[in-house]
């Protein structure tokens, strides 16, 4: 790490010690990972073994990578909402003259996404116990929704090898803001926590289970689930939330589906595509997944290589999914059907980040920024909670 504003001009001050033998010099000052101190004296390192001792080091609390906590924190929040580890880099410098190198910044995201997943495994959960104020549907019944979504996510094998995709689960228990309030509820912002990781599907509810129990889920009078129809989802759902009532399909993903089938029947033509989508979107809102389906069926579809196939295909979701698109009911009886904020969860927690052009992750760290894109997703105070070590067990 380069700091800036050294008293010498070249961007550095050096440690009393510098230059003496078997000493290293040690940047110090204003941007620095490391304080002035003073009566501590100064590394000391054997060039013949490599290895040295700083008293400070202790008392600071550096990490292993020569940072002080509040610049691992730092630092670990540009590695995971930046659209890259290089570009984490350089967003420290251009917003706090901090010099660390690419690899820096991606080690101490990992390190730290890794502490995460390793207490989110031994069921710790962050910040005190809470009960959220859960939302009333059109019936006065209190309602908590839980969504469990999954999205893949390219791999890089050794050396730069090629390696199987892998499955990210993103997990939500959320208190979304109902379109229509009661008199007595308070308008606020959805309250959601979130979950994310390379887990087996079977280890990842029980795991969504722990947050759930801390925001006061059990005092809910009604269970929602939601989910984007994947093999398996629904079944974890309600193995895990067992008084879930419905298992609703989030409306943005059959939603995204039609918009793509519309414009691939009319390549050339954008506003016609849009006008279509929006019919069949509104449609499938005011009528449900089967009907959709059964007018899909009809449609007088353009004679074109690949426009059969693919409208096949759609028609074929709409009705498996039908049972879980009952959207007028769902709407009828005030749930929320996940056109809102929850409806992009794997977007912006994994998506956003971990899918962008030409990507490739280890697993390791695929893992640990999925992590930590969870919990700053997650509500205020749980990003918090987590670096200053305000944890419990459920």
């Amino acid at each position: 790490m380069t700091p800036r504003g050294g008293a010498d001009g070249s961007g550095t001050r050096q440690s009393p010690s510098a230059g003496r033998p078997g000493q290293v010099s040690r940047p110090v000052g204003l941007g620095t990972a490391r304080p002035p101190a003073r009566g501590y004296g100064s590394t000391v390192r054997l060039r013949r073994c490599g290895k040295g001792q700083f008293p400070f080091d202790h008392e600071a609390g550096l990490t292993t990578r020569d940072l002080t906590p509040a610049l691992e924190r730092v630092t670990t929040l540009a590695g995971a909402v930046a659209d890259s580890f290089e570009k984490g880099a350089e967003l420290l410098d251009e917003m706090a003259g901090i010099r660390l190198s690419e690899s820096t910044v991606e080690r101490t995201t990992e390190d730290a996404g890794q502490r995460l997943a390793d207490a989110v495994s031994a069921g710790v959960t962050l910040g005190p116990k809470v009960d959220w104020p859960w939302h009333k549907d059109y019936e006065g019944k209190r309602c908590a929704y839980v969504e469990l979504d999954a999205t893949g996510v390219r791999q890089q094998g050794g050396a730069g090898g090629p390696a199987e995709g892998r499955m990210a689960y993103v997990g939500m228990v959320c208190n979304p803001s109902p379109e229509w309030p009661w008199p007595d509820e308070k308008p606020q912002p959805m309250q959601a926590r979130y979950l994310s990781g390379l887990y087996p599907l079977e280890a990842f509810g029980p795991l969504l289970r722990k947050p759930a129990g801390h925001v006061g889920m059990d005092r809910a009078d009604r269970w929602i689930g939601l989910s984007d129809g994947g093999n398996g989802l629904e079944d974890r759902i309600r193995e895990n939330f067992p008084r879930v009532e419905v298992v609703i399909l989030d409306f943005f993903h059959p939603a995204e589906k039609l918009t793509g089938l519309a414009r691939f029947v009319h390549p050339q033509d954008e506003d016609h595509a849009e006008d279509l989508a929006r019919q069949w979107r509104q449609l499938l809102k005011d009528e449900g997944g089967a009907l959709l389906a059964a007018v899909l069926s009809e449609w007088d579809w353009p004679r074109r290589a690949g426009v059969r196939k693919a409208t096949t295909e759609l028609i074929g979701y709409l009705q498996r999914n039908a049972h879980r698109m009952e959207y007028p009911e769902y709407l009828a009886r005030g749930w929320c059907i996940g056109s809102g904020a929850v409806e992009s969860a794997c977007k912006t927690v994994v998506g956003q980040r971990l899918k962008l052009a030409g990507m490739r992750w280890g697993e390791d760290g695929s893992h640990a920024v999925c992590h930590l894109r969870a919990l700053y997703r997650s509500e205020k105070g749980q990003w918090q909670a987590f670096w200053s070590g305000d944890f419990s067990r459920n």
